[in-house]
C-alpha cells in the first residue's frame, strides 16, 4: 500500500509540473434552432471552482458535463505523463445573429486560468454552416452530434439517423462515357468500427478507383437533416454496355456510440455505450445510351475529347536493316487508358512489330486525362523513298453528341542503304502473296452430259476414299505422336523460330543483354529438341558430337559452335560486343535452316 501510494504522489507531482494549459472548442457558424457543443479542455492539471460563461444568444441545455483522462509511458529510461479534464457544454441557439461566449475560469494549484471570449455566427435556418471548430481539435473532444440527452442508450437507432448512400454523378451516359460513383456514410453518431461484409459489385462496367480517407470530417444537410459524413469508395465507372445498369448493395457491419447519462456526487456524468447494427445501402442504377450508327470505319472505341499527333524517330537519317519508331499521341479527357491502337498503313517493303502503348493518366474532374503514347516499330528492308499516307482517329463526344474524326497527316520518308539484308522475318511475312497468274488459261467450251463422264461415277467413290485416307493418316499421327523423340525434332524448328521472333524485338529496343540471353534459349532449346538431348545433359561437346553423329558435317558443327561462342561472350560482357544484332539473328536463322535440311544419318547396329 505504501508503494502503490508512493507512485501516486509521483505521478501527481509530475502532472502538476507540466506546464497547465485552458483551452476552448467550439464551431465557427451554426444554424439558428440547432444544438452546438462548446467544451473547455484543461491540460496537464487539476482544476476545481469551474466557472461556466456567460452566453448571449444562446440557452443552455445541458452541462457541464465533465470527463478526465489520463496517460504515461516509459520510454528509453525517461517517463511522461499527461492527463485531461473537459468540461462540455450543450446549448441551442435561439436567433440569427451573432452568439457571445465570455470567458471560462477554473483554479489549478491555486491559479486561476481563464479562456479568451469569442463569437459564433448564428445562420438563419435552412442555410449550410461550417462546423470547424474554433480552436485545434483535441483528442477525446465529443463530436457536433456527441449529445448525451439525445443520445441516450436506450434511444433506437433509425435508418434515417445512419445509412450508406450509393449516389451517381449523372443518372443517364452514352456507352464509354464516365461517369462517377461515391458511396457515402450519413450518420448523426459517432462512429467506433465499420467494416464491410458484401461490398457494391459494379457489373457491367470498367472501373478505376479513386483514392479516399475515410473520415467524419464534414457535415451535410440532406432531407433537412444534418448529417456528418465520410465517403467510404469513390470511382470512374465506365459502362461497357447499353441498357440499364444497376449497382448492386453492400453491407456494412457498423458500431455506433450512444451514451449512458446518470447522476453523482460529482455531478451529470455520461458513459459512452457501443451499438452494432447492420447497415444495407440502396441500389443506384444508371441508363446507358448505346453510340449511334452508323460509326466511323476509324472509331476504335474512344469516348470524350481528344487531341493526336503523329511523328517519327529518327526524323531523318532512316537506313535499311536499322529499326526507327513512328509514334502516336493521344491527349485530351475521357476513356483515354482504353483506347486501342490506331491502324497504320506501312509500306509493303517495311517489317512492322506490334504496337507498344504507354498510358500516362490521372483521375480529376469525374474523368480519366492525360495521354497515350502508341510507338510503332519498324524496319526498312530496302532503300528508296516511301510515304506512311495519312490517317484518321475517330472519337465521340459525349457532349456534343456526335462523332468527331481528326486527320493524322502522312510522313514521307527517305531511306539510305544500310548495312545487311532483308531480315528472315520480312520474307517470310511476304511467302504468302503469290504471283496472279496470266495468259492462256486452257478454257473450253464443253456441251457432253455429265453422266457420261467417268469422273462423274468417282464422286461416288470419294468418300470411301477419303474415309479409308483418313483411318491411315489418323494411325500414322498415333504412331508419330508415340514417338516422342521424333515429335521434339519435328517441333524444334517452329519453337526455334518463335524465339527468334522475340530476339528480333530486343534487337529494335537496341537491349543487347535480352537480345542474347533469347539468342541463347532459341540455340540451346533448338539444340535440345532437335538432337533429343536432356537439358540436364546439354553441353557444346554433347552437341557436337551428337551433330556428327546426326550427319552433320563438320563445317556446319563448327559454324553452330562458333554462334553459341559468340552469343555467349556477348550476353556476358554486352560491352565488348560489337556484332550487329540483325547480322547475327539473320546467321541463326541460316544455321537453323541447314541443319533441317539435312536428314539424319542411319545407323547399323553391329551384333558382336
Amino acid at each position: 500500500m505504501k508503494r502503490i501510494i508512493y507512485i501516486a504522489i509521483l505521478l501527481l507531482t509530475a502532472m502538476v509540473a507540466q506546464a497547465a494549459s485552458f483551452t476552448v472548442e467550439a464551431p465557427h457558424q451554426v444554424i439558428e434552432g440547432n444544438k452546438f457543443n462548446v467544451t473547455f479542455v484543461l491540460s496537464n492539471g487539476e482544476g476545481s471552482s469551474f466557472s461556466a460563461p456567460e452566453v448571449t444568444g444562446a440557452k443552455l441545455i445541458y452541462g457541464p458535463s465533465v470527463s478526465q483522462s489520463y496517460s504515461s509511458s516509459w520510454v528509453n529510461g525517461k517517463s511522461s505523463h499527461s492527463s485531461s479534464e473537459e468540461y462540455t457544454m450543450i446549448y441551442k441557439a435561439t436567433h440569427t445573429g451573432k452568439c457571445h461566449i465570455g470567458a471560462a475560469s477554473i483554479v489549478v494549484g491555486g491559479k486561476r486560468y481563464s479562456t479568451k471570449p469569442f463569437t459564433i455566427e448564428v445562420l438563419p435556418s435552412g442555410s449550410h454552416a461550417n462546423s470547424q471548430p474554433q480552436q485545434r481539435t483535441t483528442p477525446g473532444a465529443p463530436t457536433p452530434y456527441s449529445d448525451p440527452m439525445t443520445q441516450s442508450a436506450d434511444k433506437a437507432v433509425s435508418g434515417k439517423d445512419l445509412f450508406v448512400r450509393i449516389e451517381m454523378s449523372k443518372p443517364r451516359v452514352y456507352e464509354q462515357q464516365a461517369v462517377v460513383c461515391t458511396i457515402k456514410l450519413y450518420t448523426k453518431y459517432q462512429i467506433s468500427q465499420f467494416i464491410p461484409t458484401i461490398q457494391p459489385s459494379f457489373d457491367g462496367f470498367l472501373i478505376e478507383e479513386i483514392p479516399v480517407q475515410p473520415s467524419l470530417n464534414k457535415v451535410e444537410t440532406l432531407n433537412g437533416e444534418r448529417y456528418m459524413t465520410a465517403i467510404l469508395k469513390q470511382c470512374i465507372l465506365y459502362p461497357q454496355q447499353s441498357g440499364k445498369l444497376t449497382i448492386s448493395s453492400g453491407n456494412y457491419d457498423v458500431s455506433v456510440v450512444q451514451f449512458d447519462t446518470f447522476r453523482s456526487i460529482f455531478g451529470t456524468i455520461s458513459k459512452p455505450i457501443e451499438k452494432d447494427l447492420k447497415v444495407t445501402s440502396n441500389k443506384a442504377t444508371v441508363n446507358i445510351l448505346p453510340l449511334p450508327e452508323p460509326r466511323p470505319a476509324s472509331f476504335t472505341g474512344a469516348v470524350g475529347r481528344f487531341n493526336v499527333t503523329a511523328e517519327v524517330k529518327p526524323a531523318t537519317g532512316l537506313k535499311t536493316y536499322s529499326a526507327a519508331i513512328y509514334r502516336y499521341v493521344i491527349s485530351g479527357t475521357g476513356n483515354i487508358k482504353y483506347i486501342k491502337a490506331p491502324e497504320v498503313k506501312f509500306p509493303d517493303q517495311f517489317d512492322v512489330y506490334d504496337p507498344k502503348t504507354d498510358a500516362q493518366v490521372n483521375d480529376g474532374a469525374g474523368d480519366m486525362s492525360g495521354r497515350v503514347v502508341i510507338d510503332y516499330t519498324f524496319i526498312p528492308q530496302y532503300a528508296g523513298e516511301f510515304d506512311i499516307p495519312e490517317g484518321e482517329f475517330s472519337y465521340f463526344d459525349p457532349e456534343a453528341g456526335k462523332y468527331v474524326t481528326v486527320t493524322v497527316p502522312g510522313r514521307h520518308l527517305s531511306v539510305a542503304k544500310g548495312e545487311g539484308q532483308p531480315s528472315n522475318h520480312y520474307r517470310m511475312k511476304n511467302m504468302d502473296i503469290r504471283p496472279i497468274k496470266s495468259g492462256d488459261l486452257g478454257l473450253t467450251k464443253s456441251h457432253g452430259y455429265i453422266v457420261d463422264s467417268w469422273t462423274y461415277w468417282l464422286w461416288f467413290l470419294l468418300p470411301l476414299l477419303a474415309l479409308v485416307a483418313l483411318l491411315l493418316y489418323y494411325r500414322k499421327q498415333l504412331k508419330e505422336r508415340a514417338d516422342v523423340r521424333r515429335m521434339r525434332s519435328k517441333r524444334a524448328s517452329k519453337v526455334a523460330q518463335r524465339r527468334l521472333k522475340a530476339a528480333r524485338g530486343f534487337a529494335a529496343r537496341g537491349d543487347r543483354s535480352g537480345f542474347y540471353a533469347e539468342m541463347l534459349n532459341a540455340l540451346w532449346g533448338y539444340m535440345s529438341d532437335k538432337l533429343s538431348i536432356p537439358v540436364s545433359e546439354l553441353s557444346k561437346e554433347n552437341i557436337n558430337a551428337e551433330l556428327e553423329q546426326y550427319g552433320i558435317d563438320e563445317q556446319l558443327r563448327k559454324s553452330s559452335m562458333d554462334l553459341i561462342d559468340k552469343c555467349e561472350f556477348a550476353q556476358y560482357a554486352p560491352e565488348l560486343a560489337s556484332d550487329d544484332m540483325n547480322a547475327v539473328l539473320d546467321e541463326a536463322a541460316g544455321i537453323i535452316d541447314r541443319l533441317e535440311s539435312v536428314k539424319r544419318k542411319k545407323t547399323t547396329a553391329v551384333e558382336s
